[in-house]
C-alpha cells in the first residue's frame, strides 16, 4: 500500500513509518562502509562495488554531468541491500521447503554438488555453469514460488492497444509477472513444481523467456546479476554440508503463501539440518 499510495500512506499512523527509520539507519550503514574504502583505497586493485565506484568518480571528477558522486554511491549501495536482502532471503526459505517436500530432489542436486564441486572446497560462482540440474532448481524455485509476483510501474510510451482496451501514451502500468510464470502456454505444467521447466532432453540448462523473476526490458532488476550469484553460492554451500529435513511428513508440508500481494511470503517452517 506504501508503495502504491505513498502520500496518503505518509499522513496515517501504523508501524508502516518504521522503514523510514530503518532506511536511515541502513544509508548510516553504507557511509561508514563507504569511508572505509575511501580510506583503503588502490584504484589499481578495485575490491568490490564500493571501490568500482569510487574508482568511476575519480575518473570523471572533472565532468559536470557525472553522475558518479557520493549521494549515488550512498544511495545505489544501499538500495542494492535494501531491495536484494529481503527477496533474496525469501527465496531461499521458499527453496528449502519446497527440496524438503520433494526429497528426491535435494537428493539430486546434492549428487551433483558431489560430483562437481565435491566436500572440501567451497562452491564458486563459476560452478553453476557446469550445474545444470541445480541451475534448473534454482529458477523453478523463483518461478513457482513467484516472491515478487508484479512487476514495478511502468508506463506505456505510445497509444497501446491490449486486449479490448485503449491504453493512451504515458498510462501507469503494473505487470503482473504471475501471470507469466503461470501461463500453462509456457509452462507444461505451471501448478506442479518441476525443475523439468528448465531442464532440455539431454538434462542441459534451458533458458525460457517466460522467466521473469526479475521483471523485463529496460527496467530490469539492478540487482539480478547478484541475486543469482547470492542464490546459487548460498544454495550450493548449504545443501553441500547439510540434507534439510522437516519435523513433519514431507506430504503435509504447505507450499501455499502466507501472504501475497507486492511480495509472496511463506509459511513460517522448522526443519533440522542434518549434517552430510
Amino acid at each position: 500500500m506504501y508503495n502504491l499510495f505513498p502520500g496518503p500512506m505518509f499522513y496515517l499512523p501504523g508501524p508502516h513509518n518504521r522503514i523510514f527509520e530503518n532506511f536511515e539507519q541502513l544509508r548510516l550503514f553504507v557511509s561508514e562502509q563507504m569511508k572505509m574504502h575511501q580510506e583503503s583505497f588502490d584504484p589499481n586493485c578495485p575490491r568490490d562495488f564500493i571501490d568500482c565506484f569510487l574508482l568511476r568518480m575519480e575518473q570523471e571528477n572533472q565532468d559536470p554531468l557525472s553522475y558518479f558522486h557520493t549521494e549515488t554511491l550512498v544511495m545505489t549501495t544501499h538500495n542494492l541491500f535494501f531491495a536484494a536482502t529481503e527477496t533474496t532471503s525469501t527465496t531461499l526459505r521458499y527453496g528449502f521447503l519446497i527440496l524438503m517436500k520433494y526429497p528426491e530432489i535435494q537428493a539430486k542436486v546434492q549428487a551433483e554438488i558431489n560430483r562437481v564441486i565435491g566436500r572440501h572446497r567451497s562452491p564458486c560462482v563459476e560452478d553453476r555453469a557446469h550445474m545444470p540440474y541445480t541451475d534448473a532448481v534454482i529458477h523453478e524455485v523463483q518461478r513457482f514460488s513467484d516472491v515478487l509476483p508484479m512487476g514495478v510501474p511502468h508506463a506505456v510510451t505510445r497509444d497501446t492497444q491490449f486486449r479490448d482496451f485503449l491504453l493512451p501514451k504515458g498510462t501507469n502500468v503494473i505487470p503482473l509477472l504471475f501471470s507469466v510464470h503461470k501461463d500453462p502456454t509456457q509452462f507444461k505444467d505451471p501448478a506442479t513444481f518441476d525443475p523439468a521447466h528448465f531442464l532440455d532432453e539431454r538434462g542441459g540448462f534451458r533458458k525460457n523467456d517466460a522467466f521473469m523473476a526479475f521483471s523485463a526490458g529496460k527496467r530490469v532488476c539492478l540487482g539480478e546479476g547478484l541475486a543469482r550469484m547470492e542464490l546459487f553460492l548460498f544454495f550450493t554451500a548449504i545443501l553441500q554440508r547439510f540434507t534439510l529435513t522437516p519435523l513433519t511428513h514431507p506430504e503435509e508440508i504447505d507450499l501455499s503463501p502466507l501472504m501475497s500481494g507486492l511480495g509472496t511470503v511463506p509459511h513460517p517452517y522448522e526443519f533440522r539440518a542434518v549434517p552430510r
